[in-house]
């Protein structure tokens, strides 16, 4: 379980009134996520910490969600082109590795994408309201989704019913972007604009689809419906929202996940209508050798995504670093406070330590992650602790400016030794003493 999981666990098992304190100060934008899981957590009461049976209950959600977007991906697929197509693009869907990464984590990207692939279904059916309630759902989980909603109208905005349909998601939407806009410097503030590897992936996207595109309209002497639905959907959401994120940053691959499902009704759409090459020897085979040959790189990624490293880190791991180097008792310091996420979901461990610097609990002050100390009593705190488990990022990570992370590193290296270092996935886990003290 890694820190965006654990923000999961430990909001939506906050009580109800504090969860609803916490969404007018931050994270409204997943406030209806958090709502969802506190009614699975409450459902499925698992006492302790995180991990064992509570992660079936925290990865649940995305399962289903997972599986109901592969579900609309094939319904919208029947629609525009018959049930092998249905079968061919539900099943391209759920082999792309970032629909599974996002189909085994407490998040609510699954859910977001099963929102989307339904309203394209309902869109292709012209059943309107239905639509605007599926897709308004699916932008209240996250917002992001309603850049859906423009892919959508490049192929139905002619419709009446859509331009009502959609008013009517962007009237429904108003209150959260509302809110979320006053909270969107705590929210995003730590994104950077997109790197060259974020332009690459959308680089190999556009080729992909432009190539399946093409295939299909020559295929049928014209452009297909399918074209026209799929492409905007694959490409306008990650495209714009990259755009936009030269001047805002704002972008992350996750946020529109669902444009994969455009990806995958087209690809379905594409090899359900190959037709069997004629001729005899290796030619007639290279279609199906080279399709068996692209289920190597994506069966051993698929592999790689179900191990710890395929997140940035580990807070059960952290937890059982910190259980086993640290006394009862002992100063826990987070560096940055923003890593004190690594016990929030471990109560067991983290109540058996001194957090120094908090000043005050995440949900007495309506914030995720707690507000600390001052650098004053940030020093104060440290010098009067004659032991510090100290929870770092890995060697190599940019050091916060900000004075009361400076204040913790300069008192650590002035008045403690430093016993011991346990390196763990994306953390470290330091032991330190005040000078002579590590014997």
């Amino acid at each position: 379980m890694w820190r965006d999981e654990s923000t999961t666990w430990q909001v939506a098992h906050r009580p109800a009134g504090q969860l609803v304190d916490l969404l007018g100060h931050v994270d409204a934008v997943h406030g209806l996520y958090y709502g969802v899981m506190h009614a699975v957590f409450a459902a499925f009461p698992l006492p302790g910490d995180a991990g064992g049976p509570g992660l079936w209950a925290l990865r649940l959600p995305s399962v289903a969600g997972t599986a109901l977007a592969a579900g609309g991906v094939a319904a919208a697929a029947h629609r525009l082109a018959g049930p092998r197509a249905a079968l061919a693009a539900g099943t391209v869907y759920v082999l792309l590795p970032p629909v599974q990464m996002y189909g085994q984590e407490g998040r609510s990207y699954a859910l977001v994408a099963a929102a989307v692939a339904w309203a394209t279904y309902l869109m292709l059916r012209r059943w309107w309201a239905a639509y605007a309630v599926v897709l308004l759902a699916g932008c209240w989980l996250h917002e992001f989704a309603a850049l859906a909603l423009l892919a959508h109208g490049r192929c139905a905005w002619r419709a009446r019913g859509w331009r009502w349909a959609a008013g009517a998601v962007a009237a429904g939407l108003l209150p959260l972007a509302v809110v979320s806009a006053g909270q969107a410097g705590r929210q995003l503030g730590w994104l950077g604009r997109p790197g060259w590897q974020d332009w690459a992936a959308y680089g190999v996207l556009v080729g992909a689809v432009v190539l399946l595109a093409r295939g299909e309209c020559r295929a049928r002497g014209r452009v297909p419906d399918v074209v026209r639905v799929a492409v905007p959907l694959a490409l306008l959401p990650p495209g714009l929202l990259m755009a936009v994120s030269l001047v805002h940053p704002w972008y992350v691959d996750r946020y529109v996940l669902y444009a994969l499902a455009g990806f995958a009704l087209l690809a379905g759409v594409r090899v359900a209508g190959a037709r069997p090459v004629r001729g005899a020897g290796f030619r007639r085979w290279l279609p199906w050798v080279l399709g068996a040959a692209l289920l190597v790189p994506v069966g051993v990624w698929s592999a790689w995504l179900r191990t710890p490293e395929s997140r940035k880190d580990d807070v059960l791991a952290v937890a059982a670093a910190v259980r086993e180097g640290a006394r009862p008792g002992d100063a826990v310091l987070f560096m940055p406070a923003r890593r004190r996420e690594w016990l929030l979901s471990s109560p067991g461990v983290y109540a058996g330590l001194r957090d120094v610097a908090l000043a005050g609990p995440p949900a007495a002050s309506h914030t995720l992650h707690g507000t600390e100390l001052p650098p004053d009593g940030v020093r104060e705190a440290l010098l009067s602790s004659p032991r510090v488990t100290a929870l770092l990022d890995p060697v190599g990570r940019p050091l916060d400016p900000y004075p009361a992370e400076a204040v913790k590193r300069d008192t650590l290296a002035a008045a403690f030794d430093r016993c011991s270092v346990t390196e763990v996935r994306g953390a470290r886990v330091a032991v330190y003493a005040r000078r002579g003290g590590c014997g």
